[in-house]
């Protein structure tokens, strides 16, 4: 899949692609599903196809502070859609002069002037352009008079619940990993390169590698047991994702220790799957307390896996 940073970076090759819309955030099932259909189209037509998502997103620019966490890191949204077999992502900056645009500017300027779309696909409810006021019916009639097709898809549901960014969060938030994976159709992970830490958990019988979080999680910080990749290997390990409360800090982290030998593995990529909540993030009076405690999630990670 190739990377493109702005429609303004498009070349005659990316032309006359089928394109997808959204932000895409956990790459869910509902996002899967416009994504297949993009792909059926492009098939259809023998042409590429194309998916735009925005950095930071709308919600992001206009209310930072208020805005939900990511389900996803930007390195882990892009792993998940480059195995899905698109030709392409558009990785669009979204600032004033694109929060300024109208939408009937977005649709000529972006989808016909910069991307030629031969077809776009968005869900039924996406909205665009300057005070969200570009919508499907909007697409529709100006691809009538410009020459694309438009498709909506409707929700994806999961018996009585609708596949949504908002009902995954809610999922994350409770630790409910099942259900969470039902959502996603794969088990929830974050991806992240692997940094130098204080090497405190080494000492403590139990080293772990890091990944720092440049946001808050959308999952309920604690203890998990976890399998790990990395190197080409896979591994299963404890992780704790939190701010370590009981060294004082506030930085959000993810520690994973993995069973085995891993070998070298600062500044190597790792994604990392969970798949059982153990406990919460707890604070403990001394280190050795702390210690005791981890060989204990470690024991319980073990006997998870055994199971």
């Amino acid at each position: 899949m190739e990377l493109i940073r702005g429609y303004r970076n498009l070349q005659s090759r990316h032309r006359g692609c089928v394109l997808t819309i959204g932000n895409f955030d956990g790459v869910h099932l509902g996002h899967q599903a416009l994504i297949a259909r993009a792909q059926a189209l492009g098939r259809e037509a023998g042409v590429p196809v194309a998916l735009m998502a925005f950095e930071p997103t709308p919600r992001e620019f206009f209310a930072r502070d208020k805005s939900p966490p990511r389900i996803s890191t930007f390195r882990g949204k892009v792993k998940v859609l480059s195995e899905l077999g698109l030709d392409c992502m558009i990785i669009q900056r979204f600032g004033r002069a694109l929060a300024s645009m109208s939408a009937e500017d977005f649709v000529r300027e972006v989808l016909v002037g910069a991307a030629g779309v031969r077809a776009v696909v968005i869900g039924d409810d996406f909205r665009f352009g300057h005070q969200r006021t570009g919508d499907l019916a909007l697409l529709r009639a100006m691809g009538a008079e410009l020459g694309f097709a438009t498709e909506g898809l409707g929700t994806v549901a999961l018996g009585p619940e609708r596949c949504s960014s908002t009902a995954l969060r809610q999922a994350l938030a409770e630790a409910d990993l099942a259900r969470a994976e039902a959502m996603l159709g794969r088990p929830y992970e974050m991806t992240g390169h692997v940094r130098r830490g204080l090497q405190l958990a080494r000492k403590l019988g139990m080293p772990t590698t890091n990944i720092f979080l440049h946001r808050p999680p959308a999952l309920r910080l604690g203890i998990y047991a976890v399998r790990a990749r990395a190197n080409g290997h896979d591994y299963e390990g404890v992780a704790a994702l939190g701010v370590r409360p009981t060294l004082g800090f506030t930085r959000c982290l993810l520690e994973t220790h993995v069973f085995g030998e891993p070998g070298e593995l600062y500044g190597h990529p790792m994604t990392v799957q969970f798949h059982k909540f153990l406990r919460p993030e707890e604070h403990f009076d001394s280190l050795d307390d702390l210690a005791v405690q981890m060989q204990r999630d470690k024991a319980d990670a073990i006997a998870f896996f055994a199971s």
